[in-house]
């Protein structure tokens, strides 16, 4: 199976992370976009970025999340200065600890950044993301849209 690598991503990574999100949307299991153009500018070159990792096995990226810094006005509604996470597996990389691992490093960053809370929201049919944030021990604050939203107090 090989060693799993979790890394900043890079440019270089776009495709990959739209090969994630394109795996997604052909399991069902997403709506938005999922081309080239909507991983770059949302995963690797928002202006609201703190870090894109990606979790990569034999050349092939597993997954990624990225966390953001919550501006005024943001589409999440998350509290000014949270940060902002979204996490993307593969349905063929699923419970394989690539999700537990990338928040590893993600949990650093908010650390050093001095974040007071991250926030998650999810879609309220998406039970795998719902788990997954809840075993991560994010909690239930606030719901919205057809979203649960979850925070997850940085110490």
């Amino acid at each position: 199976m090989g060693d799993l690598i979790i890394r900043q991503a890079g440019l270089g990574d776009a495709e990959g992370i739209a090969e994630v999100l394109q795996e997604i949307a052909a399991a069902g299991k997403r709506s938005r976009p999922s081309d080239l153009s909507f991983a770059t500018a949302n995963y690797l070159t928002h202006p609201d970025q703190l870090r894109c990792a990606v979790a990569v096995r034999g050349g092939c990226v597993l997954g990624f999340q990225s966390i953001r810094i919550a501006v005024e006005g943001n589409p999440y509604g998350a509290p000014v200065g949270w940060g902002v996470i979204g996490t993307h597996i593969r349905p063929s990389a699923a419970r394989q600890g690539v999700g537990r691992a990338l928040f590893r490093v993600t949990l650093e960053v908010a650390k050093a950044r001095e974040l007071a809370a991250i926030d998650a929201t999810i879609s309220r049919n998406n039970a795998e993301g719902l788990a997954y944030y809840s075993a991560m021990g994010f909690v239930d604050y606030r719901s919205h849209h057809g979203a649960v939203c979850k925070s997850f107090t940085v110490d």
